[in-house]
């Protein structure tokens, strides 16, 4: 097919039987078509929703739709795939894309309202922050647009009414790119919401259906201009006649049909027909009728049979056969457990006669496979695509990067192309994409999720609720203030040049916390108390560090070649947080004290492969490795992770689980002492006093919080005697705690995989037809499911009730009980997708790695903390799928607060990379805790958790007599902030950043600062995502920045108004004294000390800018 589009000038339309084939057979071609050939690859997926659904696609899926709509009228190579319901399927007529289509580029000119009006009708949603497709955002002379069909969101640069630029930008920084000369802005649906389209939407609506369209909430919404979830369904209703894939495609269009996607017609006209019956029973929710929306199979039959159209068959032939020379290949599997594992692909090599073009999926796995080679004798040319490779025709092995899951074998040309899914299973690994690094205390003391009425700490006032911006004229000139509502209704406000005074309250329940009283000293006792609890934990903590350095450990030299040969074996591209990460780790082991590191990482976010690195230095410094996990699956799949990593090394690596016979747990546990092996994994098993190392050098811990109390005693102990690493998606907040108190250092990776999805999380009553619809969407579009019930008591009777909702599927039951053969043969058949539905415990709660599982039903999920709820919904939403995560809970339950809130949290985080985010969650929930004890209460409530931090950094800092603790200094700095009023204005105005959330989180940015290059950096930031800077704007850089440099010298307090104003200097201050002397003397009208820290000036200032430049030029004399 790939080599028929390249000789043809018409289109070839490839009809498959569902999205899942659509992208296997995508990029497949991608990979035969290559770039040299220019052949566009486009597709129309469905939508990934069963007929009738009450949720809407996608809108990647809508993006991808309707840019490949439009531009298959007009293209000739090109090869376009499409699913069968997508072909079935009725779409908006041709012109609908024609006419709400919008091509733009620098130099023309727009009506900023008409053009935001456009975007509002065409389906584009307003929000303050770019961040996903059908989104913009516009701010002043700055428009940005995530347009339907492309891969990054645009900025529009206005001078006036003409557009200066258009950058592509980063939707993670906000940071713009590349420039463009021009853009098409399709619409974001698939259906108009105008006026007009609104209009035809009710005369239709009327039309058919009887009653009163008042009781139909889809009428209701759309009325009210509110596209409803599952709306979609209802698209024939917004135009006058609708089109099909027949209208859009040329004429000439050669059509190549799946047999298996014809053999399905029948079926899926019967499933629609099936919906249609069922969701009548909506009364409020009546469907369109079948032949609206879908063609039915006459229509499609007749349609397909007037068009070219050649029908793929693999299983029969006929008289008329047309038969492709080409075979699947063979399998050439690594042997985990054998010292020769790729002796089945070099055996298959060095006897074939065929030509042998090996397919990587990413370019260190092609590293690692040219290394193989090389080291076995086998000469092998590195060819940049398929194009590339033929035109090598006398060389026989060859290597390439794509993506490519199944491979080939071509008698005719004597070719075989085998893939990596050949080699190392079927999984392929994704590539991943940069993500910016968040410092995991910015997360606690950050305002980014502050909501009106939220408490906030105020560090000299105490806990009061926030209750907005507010803009306040003082001395004739707009400022903008944080206010601060207190006990009795007591207001405080604070200038945003002063927001680094106010942090996030966390350590109790937000809703009951106790606010303070402004004008008595009980918020000053409360502190008094706080500091002396926190030199009291701080002498605990002290001691364990203490008892930790007295047991000096060996430093670990670190083996430059091999090192850099084991991490190029990585089949990802390291993120620079993972770099970061083992650079921490690397230096913690070169130390002669023992390590104590929490590596924090989102569920499949790579925390594994810094275990893995960790493990290979401590090997090579003739150390033993023991890995602690929670469950046994989890340990069978660090087993063989560590194995596959570590094939080419000489290292030994054994498993210690109740999957192993009792003989051979027994000969590992006598061979342990003697040094054997290098690595270990096990469950808590590993930990039992029979178990006796030769020189344990590193243990790594993963998800900590799943072990009891007596392990985590045994864990205590081990802590002062040898390196531990900690692996954790949601740390629990005692762990937290003791991280952010700077005596347990932590590492956060937060770059998800690419086409990593977000987790659509729904919290709900356990209802029959939900969960029916919850798996069968899933297995509509061919994926799996998890329905986990965690009682073994009452499983099987929980999987018949499964079975009597959802007859369709298969499944099959998985719990911890079971015996070991049965429960490995049940994950095994799962994981190759021979049966639809896992009725499992928490069993299947960490490191299951299965990317065609994307649902999960959790049953009773209020029984379950947060932690253990995020890392079941990590089971899902591992591929391109939309995943989607249901927690419930009984009908007319009562729940408790802490259950209800601790649903809300996982409901309402949804962002990958979100576990640490949770983690602060637990501690509004259940309070910050003891850091040395099990209790989740503590003082910390009375004060918050960021402030309560500061003073336990400060009591270790005085206790330790050391300079080692970084973040002393920030505290210093905000204990030494000065206070500078200059009254001038010092704001974004509303018509500059309209978003006032948006505002708050740049204030305390800003107001954040620790240097003068780190508040340039956000003055650019600013111009690039806003635009230029208005003056009071520049104002608010301005006063900043001289806030900085009072700091630096010691002042404490700068006031300036149109006739002058006092400069107070802190005792120990660093000023010029020469200078300031220097000064008074030459202009003692201007200048005069009125006692021996306060300085008197006297001078007019009645201009904003001449006010602040002359404060800035003085403190800069004197400094």
């Amino acid at each position: 097919m790939s080599q028929y589009a390249k000789i043809r000038n018409q289109p070839v339309i490839i009809v498959c039987q569902d999205n899942r084939r659509l992208h296997e057979l995508s990029d497949e071609l991608n990979f035969y078509c290559d770039i040299s050939s220019k052949i566009e690859i486009l597709c129309l997926p469905d939508w990934e929703c069963l007929p009738y659904d009450i949720l809407s696609p996608h809108p990647d899926i809508t993006s991808t739709r309707l840019r490949s709509l439009a531009e298959l009228p007009n293209t000739k190579h090109a090869i376009f795939l499409v699913s069968l319901e997508a072909l079935m399927q009725r779409l908006p007529p041709k012109n609908y894309l024609a006419q709400s289509t919008l091509s733009i580029s620098p130099g023309d000119r727009i009506n900023s309202e008409e053009f935001r009006t456009h975007l509002d009708n065409t389906g584009y949603l307003s929000v303050a922050q770019v961040m996903g497709v059908g989104e913009y955002a516009a701010r002043g002379g700055v428009i940005d647009i995530f347009a339907t069909g492309y891969n990054n969101p645009f900025r529009l640069d206005l001078f006036g009414s003409e557009i200066e630029s258009i950058r592509c930008f980063d939707p993670n920084t906000q940071k713009s790119t590349k420039l463009l000369d021009h853009i098409d802005i399709l619409p974001a649906r698939e259906f108009p919401i105008n006026e007009n389209g609104i209009s035809k939407f009710r005369e239709n609506f009327r039309a058919k259906f009887e009653g009163d369209p008042q009781k139909q909430i889809v009428y209701q919404e759309i009325s009210r201009h509110c596209p409803v979830a599952g709306v979609e369904f209802y698209f024939p209703l917004f135009f006058g006649t609708t089109a099909t894939l027949f209208d859009y495609a040329p004429r000439s269009s050669l059509w190549f049909i799946e047999d298996e996607a014809l053999e399905h017609i029948d079926s899926f006209w019967a499933n629609i027909n099936d919906r249609y019956t069922t969701a009548r029973n909506r009364i409020e929710r009546q469907p369109l009728a079948p032949e609206l929306f879908y063609l039915s199979p006459d229509i499609l039959r007749i349609s397909l049979d007037n068009k070219q159209a050649i029908t793929l068959n693999s299983k029969k032939r006929t008289r008329n056969s047309v038969v492709f020379s080409s075979e699947l290949p063979g399998q050439f599997l690594i042997q985990t457990d054998s010292n020769y594992p790729y002796s089945q692909l070099l055996s298959h090599i060095s006897k074939t006669k065929h030509r042998i073009l090996l397919v990587a999926t990413t370019e260190t796995r092609k590293n690692v496979l040219t290394d193989l080679f090389a080291t076995n004798n086998i000469r092998i040319n590195d060819v940049a695509s398929w194009s590339g490779w033929l035109d090598l025709s006398k060389s026989k092995v060859g290597i390439t990067c794509n993506r490519l899951l199944r491979g080939i074998y071509l008698p005719n040309d004597n070719i075989e192309v085998i893939s990596e899914s050949q080699i190392y299973g079927d999984h392929i690994s994704p590539k991943r994409h940069k993500n910016r690094k968040i410092d995991p205390e910015s997360i606690i003391r950050s305002l980014t999720e502050l909501s009106i009425g939220d408490p906030v700490v105020h560090h000299e006032h105490g806990i009061g609720r926030y209750r907005g911006l507010r803009t306040l004229g003082v001395k004739g000139q707009e400022t903008e203030f944080l206010m601060i509502e207190y006990l009795d209704g007591d207001k405080l406000y604070v200038p945003i040049v002063s927001l680094q005074l106010i942090s996030r309250y966390l350590g109790g329940n937000k809703d009951t916390v106790s606010l303070n009283k402004i004008g008595t000293d009980s918020w000053s006792k409360t502190k008094a108390i706080a500091r002396q609890k926190a030199h009291d934990v701080a002498v605990e903590l002290l001691e364990i560090n203490a008892l930790r350095a007295a047991n000096k450990t060996t430093s670990f030299a670190l083996p430059t070649n091999d090192y850099e040969a084991f991490v190029q074996r990585f089949e990802f591209e390291t993120t620079p947080d993972q770099e970061a990460a083992m650079s921490e780790v690397i230096m913690d082991l070169e130390l002669e004290t023992p390590m104590d590191r929490l590596v924090c990482g989102d569920v499949g976010f790579g925390k594994t492969e810094i275990a893995l690195r960790a493990a290979f230095l401590t090997v090579y410094n003739k150390k033993q490795v023991a890995i602690l996990v929670p469950t046994t699956i989890l340990a069978q799949q660090h087993f063989e992770t560590f194995v596959r990593r570590f094939d080419h090394v000489a290292v030994e690596i054994e498993l210690l689980s109740r999957f192993r016979q009792k003989r051979f747990v027994d000969e590992i546990v006598a061979s342990l002492r003697d040094g054997h092996p290098d690595i270990i994994i096990g469950t808590h098993r590993i930990l039992q006093k029979d178990i006796r190392f030769k020189e344990l050098g590193l243990l790594i811990i993963d998800e900590e919080h799943r072990f009891g109390v007596r392990q985590k005693e045994a864990l205590k102990r081990l802590r002062s005697e040898v390196n531990v690493l900690t692996l954790t998606a949601t740390p629990i907040p005692r762990t937290l705690n003791t991280s952010l108190s700077g005596m347990r250092p932590i590492s956060l990776i937060t770059t998800p995989p690419e086409n990593r999805q977000t987790i659509k999380t729904f919290v709900c009553e356990w209802n029959d037809d939900l969960i029916r619809e919850a798996c069968l969407r899933e297995l509509h579009r061919g994926g799996q499911v998890f329905f986990l019930h965690n009682r073994v008591s009452t499983i099987n009777s929980a999987a018949d009730a499964l079975a009597k909702l959802v007859p369709e599927a298969e499944m099959r039951i998985a719990h911890g009980q079971m015996p070991r053969g049965e429960l490995e043969r049940v994950m095994r058949d799962f994981y190759r997708q021979r049966f639809n539905i896992l009725v499992c415990t928490t069993i299947i709660e960490s490191g299951i790695d299965l990317p065609n599982a994307n649902t999960i039903i959790v049953d009773r999920a209020n029984n379950f903390g947060m932690a253990q709820l995020h890392q079941l919904r990590g089971r899902v939403g591992r591929s391109h799928h939309k995943a989607y995560a249901y927690l419930t809970k009984r009908p007319n339950e009562v729940l408790d607060a802490n259950a209800e809130r601790r649903l809300d949290a996982i409901a309402s985080l949804e962002d990958l990379g979100s576990g640490f985010a949770l983690a602060t969650h637990d501690l509004e929930i259940r309070g910050a805790g003891e850091l040395l004890g099990d209790a989740q209460s503590g003082m910390i409530s009375d004060i918050g958790f960021s402030l309560y931090s500061e003073y336990l950094n400060r009591a270790i800092f005085d206790l330790s007599d050391t300079s080692d603790f970084t973040k002393i200094a920030s505290i210093e700095n905000d204990s030494r902030m000065p206070e500078v009023q200059l009254n001038i204005p010092t704001l974004f105005p509303e018509t500059y950043l309209p978003d006032v959330h948006a505002r708050l989180v740049f204030y305390k940015r800003i107001a954040g600062a620790q240097d003068a290059n780190e508040l340039y950096e956000l003055q650019l930031e600013a111009i690039d995502r806003f635009g230029l800077l208005p003056e009071p704007a520049k104002f608010l850089f301005q006063a900043t920045n001289l806030k900085l440099k009072c700091s630096a010298i010691g002042i404490r307090k700068l006031t300036l108004d149109s006739n002058g104003g006092k400069i107070e200097f802190f005792e120990d201050t660093d000023v010029d004294t020469s200078t300031l002397l220097a000064n008074i003397a030459a202009e003692p009208s201007l200048y005069r000390m009125i006692s021996n820290f306060s300085l008197r000036i006297t001078t007019s200032l009645p201009e904003s800018k001449a006010r602040i430049e002359f404060a800035e030029q003085f403190v800069t004399k004197i400094s």
